[in-house]
C-alpha cells in the first residue's frame, strides 16, 4: 500500500489491483459518534443531503450518471465515520470520481428535497425496528450505557430527526468535511501517479479546519434486561461484553478465540444451542472494535419457551470458556490462525471491500495499512495469551431478552 498526504493534509492510499475495474472510496471521521451538540441522526442526514444536488448537478443528473458509470455505489454512516465509495470500469474511474468529488466538496445542501428526504428518513426509523435482531441490539446498547452515543440509534430519533435543520446539517459539514478529516483510498492498476493527478486535481481546493473530537469511555451497566414485543412469536438474545480496553495484539487474540467459540457450524455456540439440543436457528458471536462501539457481542434467535435453557447453556459456555479452550494445543491454535487468515483473504477479494477497509482503518487508527498486517497475522500466540484476553474480556457484561 501507498500513502500519499496531499498539500491540504487529505490523505490517500493506493492499492495495485490487476484488474479491469477501480474501487475508491472517500470518508471521513464524521460519523455519529460526532454530533456532540447535534440533533441525533444529524451525520446520516447530512449523508442524503449529499446526494439531492452540487452546485452544478441537480440530483437527477447525479442518479442518471451514478447509473450510467458505476457497476455498484453507495454511502454509509457508522458510529466513527461516514463513507462514500463505488466500483467502476478503468476507463470510467475519472469520471466516477469527478462526480463523487462533486457531490462531497460542492454540495447544495439547499431546501430543495430537505423536506422530502427528511420525511424518507422518518419512514427509515420508524421501519428500523422491524428489523428484531437490530431492535435487540439497539434496546442492549440503551439499557447498557447512560451517555455515550451508542445508546441511541445511528439515524437518531423521532423527535430529533424532525428538529433537523439545514442550517444545522450545513454546520456539520463545515465542521468535520475538512481535508484533515479526510481519506481517500483507491484499489485499481491504473498508475499511481496518474491517481495522484485525478485526486489533487479535484482536492487541492478543498479547505476547511479540524476540530479533534475527544471521547470519554464508560463502564456498561451489568445486568439482564427482558422487552417484550407485541406480535413477535419468537425471541432474541443479545450479550455485549466490553473490550475497549484491548490493545491490537490483544484483540487479535480475541479474534482467535472467537474462531473457535462462536463464528461457524463448528464453534463451541453452535455446537451446543443448535447442534445438541436444537434450541436456536441462529446463534454467533462477533467482534465490534471501531470508536465509541468496542465490544464483544453474542448473538440468538430462539423460541420463548426457550429462552431461560438457551441463556443458562450461553451463560455455562461462557463461564468455561478460559477452561475448555486451555485444552487446545499448538496444532489447533495454528488451525484457528490460519482460518482466521484465510476467511480475511475472502473478504477483501472484493477491492471494493478492500477500499473500504483501508478508508475506514485509516481514519479509525490512522493506519489504512494495517489491513495487509492483519491478513499476515503478525504475532505469536500462545493459549494462555488467548486465556488472559478472554477472562479480561468476559469478567463483565449485560444481556437482552427481546420476546
Amino acid at each position: 500500500m501507498e500513502k500519499i498526504v496531499l498539500d491540504n493534509g487529505v490523505r490517500l492510499l493506493y492499492e495495485y489491483r490487476s484488474a479491469d475495474i477501480t474501487s475508491f472510496c472517500i470518508g471521513f471521521e464524521a460519523g455519529a459518534n460526532m454530533e456532540q451538540g447535534f440533533n441525533l441522526g444529524t451525520a446520516h442526514a447530512l449523508e442524503h443531503m449529499l446526494f439531492k444536488g452540487t452546485s452544478e448537478l441537480t440530483e437527477d443528473e447525479i442518479n442518471l450518471r451514478s447509473d450510467r458509470l458505476f457497476g455498484f455505489n453507495n454511502a454509509m454512516t457508522n458510529f466513527p465515520y461516514c463513507i462514500y465509495y463505488g466500483t467502476t470500469a478503468n476507463e470510467d474511474f475519472v469520471e466516477a470520481f469527478s462526480l463523487y468529488s462533486d457531490i462531497i466538496i460542492n454540495p447544495a445542501l439547499s431546501e430543495v428535497g430537505f423536506k422530502e428526504e427528511m420525511d424518507v428518513i422518518l419512514q427509515e426509523c420508524k421501519e428500523w425496528k422491524e428489523d428484531f435482531e437490530q431492535y435487540c441490539e439497539d434496546e442492549i446498547l440503551f439499557n447498557s450505557y447512560g451517555r455515550k452515543r451508542v445508546k441511541e440509534i445511528i439515524i437518531g430519533t423521532e423527535e430529533s430527526i424532525r428538529n433537523i435543520t439545514l442550517a444545522e446539517l450545513k454546520r456539520f459539514y463545515n465542521k468535520y468535511y475538512v481535508p484533515k478529516n479526510c481519506v481517500i483510498s483507491v484499489v485499481s492498476n491504473i498508475p499511481l501517479k496518474e491517481i495522484i493527478d485525478v485526486v489533487e486535481a479535484r482536492f487541492k481546493e478543498f479547505k476547511g479546519t479540524y476540530t479533534e473530537v475527544i471521547f470519554d469511555n464508560e463502564d456498561i451497566k451489568e445486568g439482564t434486561y427482558y422487552k417484550e414485543i407485541d406480535g413477535f412469536e419468537g425471541a432474541k438474545l443479545q450479550y455485549i461484553f466490553d473490550i475497549s480496553m484491548l490493545n491490537h495484539k490483544e484483540v487479535e487474540a480475541l479474534r482467535v478465540f472467537n474462531t473457535w467459540f462462536g463464528e461457524g457450524v463448528s464453534s463451541r455456540l453452535f455446537d451446543e444451542v443448535r447442534t445438541k439440543n436444537g434450541l436456536a436457528y441462529e446463534v454467533s458471536s462477533l467482534i465490534k472494535n471501531e470508536k465509541g462501539i468496542k465490544l464483544f457481542s453474542i448473538n440468538c434467535s430462539t423460541s420463548k419457551v426457550n429462552v431461560e435453557k438457551t441463556i443458562n447453556i450461553i451463560d455455562d459456555l461462557i463461564n468455561t470458556a478460559a477452561k475448555n479452550f486451555e485444552k487446545l494445543s499448538e496444532k489447533d491454535m495454528a488451525f484457528l490462525i490460519k482460518r482466521l487468515k484465510l476467511k480475511r483473504s475472502l473478504e477483501l477479494e472484493r477491492s471494493i471491500v478492500l477500499a473500504n477497509r483501508l478508508t475506514i482503518y485509516e481514519i479509525m487508527y490512522g493506519d489504512g495499512d494495517l489491513v495487509n498486517a492483519e491478513l499476515k497475522f503478525k504475532y505469536k500466540l500462545e493459549v494462555k495469551d488467548i486465556i488472559e484476553v478472554i477472562t479480561k474480556v468476559l469478567a463483565k457484561g449485560s444481556k437482552q431478552v427481546l420476546w
